[in-house]
């Protein structure tokens, strides 16, 4: 039997980014309240479907068990998240593009202005995206006035920085 060659790291996962905002590690916390809340309304459920008998004809006992799993998984995710967040500083300085900074772009004639943070609290629409996306990463580290160019989807996009704040 001959077993397939992978070439290490390809396929794991990506790597989970910690950084957030004091305000996304408030909603953590309130939606982690919300859920643990709900967990002793599950549990009771499930052990009252318990008491019904035969576990593996017993759909109503299934569906409470995969539910509450489904919760503690929801509940670990949320509590993995805030113990290793890291806080993204509203007040650093901003002379160089990090994490936090809005900045203001001219690219290929146009205007756009986009704040760069962690993975978990992007919205392109609104303008907001991930400093490990092609555009934050590259602007990562970059000064006022400084013009960039960033390859993405086998095209060239040139960027001036106008401002950072």
């Amino acid at each position: 039997m001959q077993v397939p060659y992978r070439k290490p790291g390809k396929y794991a996962a990506t790597p989970t980014d910690f950084h957030i905002t004091a305000a996304k590690r408030e909603e953590l916390q309130k939606k982690l309240a919300e859920l643990l809340s709900k967990r002793p309304y599950l549990i009771a459920d499930m052990q009252k479907h318990a008491s019904n008998g035969d576990f593996s004809e017993n759909a109503p006992y299934q569906i409470a068990k995969g539910q509450l799993r489904s919760l503690n998984r929801r509940i670990d995710e949320i509590e993995e998240q805030l113990r290793h967040a890291e806080i993204i500083d509203p007040n650093a300085p901003k002379d160089a593009i990090q994490i936090g900074c809005s900045v203001d772009l001219e690219i290929n004639g146009g205007k756009a202005t986009y704040q760069i943070l962690g993975s978990s609290e992007t919205d392109p629409k609104a303008g907001i995206i991930s400093h490990r996306s092609p555009i934050g990463s590259a602007l990562i580290g970059r000064r006022t006035g400084e013009t960039i160019t960033i390859k993405n989807n086998n095209r060239e996009i040139s960027c001036l920085i106008l401002k950072i704040y």
